[in-house]
This record gives structure tokens, sequence and C-alpha cells, in this order.
């Protein structure tokens, strides 16, 4: 999961206005900071609708990411929200705005974020917590940023050669998930129709169908595990944005079990939907999406 560093950035290395530099960087700023920096990158759009406080997805992050924890007190959020600090006043005494100008890389960065070629967008949630970052690539860099209250963000940039590791942080486990053995194999392969019919009754409280719907005893096992383990999602959906109109090419989807991550894989055999589990670790997400992004690249 993305963390947060409270420390004074680095100084900036010298480079052309609106570009990133090589080594990574991260910083972090309030949602105030983070507008403002938006609004001297020429408007430029960040990567969700920034809402009024008092509504009832005041963090913005809902649509198709979900609904956000912190939506669920707007009152308590926009408390949370009007405590913050002037934004102007804020960046000046981090050194990230010096008279008039800010700070080049974090401008480059807001600006990937807006103009990209690929778009992909994570939703994490494991046990209590929940982090959605958006990470955008254009030619050699890559620009993310993430959040976990909606109120405070991590902007991150760095060479496209580095984002297999950022998308590790991403699905690193925080350290309040307790993890123990699972019942479910490193690797399942099940019907679909099967596997949703089991989320269903698990889901209702039916588990007792099972039996009903399949006689193996084994089977019926992974089933109910499957249901009963879960204790967090991941979901990446990749993205299009070169051009005019966004056009989704795919999403990867991982469950959170007792003992860690399962890919769920489709894939069609004689005929029939089925769904491969797969076991995997935070460092396989960049490897997991890899065929998707090489179709927006065709």
């Amino acid at each position: 999961m993305p963390t947060i560093d409270l420390g004074a950035p680095p100084p900036t290395r010298r480079h052309a206005p609106g570009t990133l530099p090589a080594l990574p960087r991260r910083i972090t700023v309030t949602l105030p900071e983070l507008c403002l920096v938006a609004e001297r990158a020429g408007g430029a759009p960040l990567p969700f609708e920034v809402s009024d406080p008092t509504t009832a997805d005041a963090t913005g992050l809902g649509g198709r990411l979900g609904v956000s924890p912190a939506a669920v007190d707007a009152e308590a959020y926009a408390a949370a929200r009007s405590a913050l600090h002037d934004p102007q006043s804020s960046l000046s005494r981090r050194g990230l705005l010096v008279d008039t100008v800010l700070d080049e890389g974090l401008l480059g960065a807001v600006g990937l974020l807006a103009k990209a070629d690929v778009a992909v967008d994570l939703d994490v949630r494991a046990g209590t917590s929940r982090v959605v970052a958006w990470h955008r690539q254009r030619g050699g860099a890559v620009a993310s940023l993430a959040t976990a209250d909606g109120l405070v963000y991590e902007i991150a940039w760095f060479a496209s050669d580095q984002w297999a590791g950022e998308l590790a942080r991403v699905a690193r486990l925080p350290e309040d998930v307790a993890l123990r053995s699972s019942v479910v194999p490193d690797r399942a392969d099940l019907p679909y129709e099967l596997l949703d019919a089991a989320v269903e009754a698990g889901r209702t409280g039916r588990s007792d169908l099972l039996s009903v719907l399949v006689s193996d005893l084994s089977v019926i096992t992974v089933l109910t595990a499957l249901t009963s383990e879960s204790q967090g999602r991941l979901r990446a959906m990749v993205a299009d944005v070169s051009g005019d109109d966004t056009s989704v090419v795919g999403v990867v989807s991982w469950v959170l079990l007792a003992d860690g991550w399962r890919a769920l894989r489709p894939r069609r055999a004689d005929g029939v939907d089925r769904v491969v589990v797969d076991r995997v670790e935070p460092a396989d997400l960049a490897r997991e999406l890899a065929p998707v992004l090489a179709e927006v690249k065709r």
C-alpha cells in the first residue's frame, strides 16, 4: 500500500519545464495544495472529481471506484477538509512554491496525470484500509497519485522502467492485516457459473446450497473458503487515454484470502467459461497488467 512521506522534499534538479526528472520522487500534498498545483499547471484536470465537501460522496472517490469510507460521514470530512492549511502558504513553507514559481517537477507530474497515453486506476481494499491510486504513463515517464482518505495525497513521478516497483507498493498489505493458513490451494480452476453461485450463496448466508450444486467435498471446501476467507480485493482498470475518448482495455482482479492475494483469471475451455484462482504476490501485479498494457500500445 502507498506510504506517506512527511519529510521535506529533496532539492529539485533543474530540468526542462514541464518534464519529469529521471530519479523517482514522492511528495505528500493536501487536497487544497493539489488543486492549487493543478490550477497553476494551466488548469490541468485531476483524475477524480473534486466534490462539494458536504455531498454524500464528499471525497470525490466514488463512481466507478465505489464509495469511499470517508464519504460515510460527510460532516466529519468537511470539518477535516476546512481545517487544512492555506495551500499557498503551506507549499511556500515546504519550498515547493518560491515567490510565484511552483516546483517544476510537481508541475510536470500533474501535467502528465492530465495528459497521458495510458491510464491505470487501482482500488485496493485490505482489512479496514482502502487506497485508490491513479497511474498515468506517456513515453518513458509515469506519474502516480494515491490517497487513503481523500484529504492527503501522495504524488510521485518516475521513469517507466521503475513502474513495476511502484505498482507493487500499491498491492503491499498494511501491517494490521493478519495472515494465516488457507484451505484454498495455490492454484484452482473452477467453472465461472459455479464460482458465481458460491459467492452469491455465501453473500446470502445459504452456503448449504453448495452441496446441491456440486458433490465433490474438496471443491465445496474451496468454494466456501473463497467467500469466508475473503478480507479484501484489488481491482486495476487499464484504459487508453491517448485520444479524445477514454477506451477501457481490460481489468485485473485479485482477492485477498487468509494467506494473501489470489489472482482471478478468466478463461474459456470447451465452450465453458472458467476462472483460474492463482496465488500471487504484490510484485506480480506488473506482470499481471503487462498483457493488458500491451493491448493499449498496439
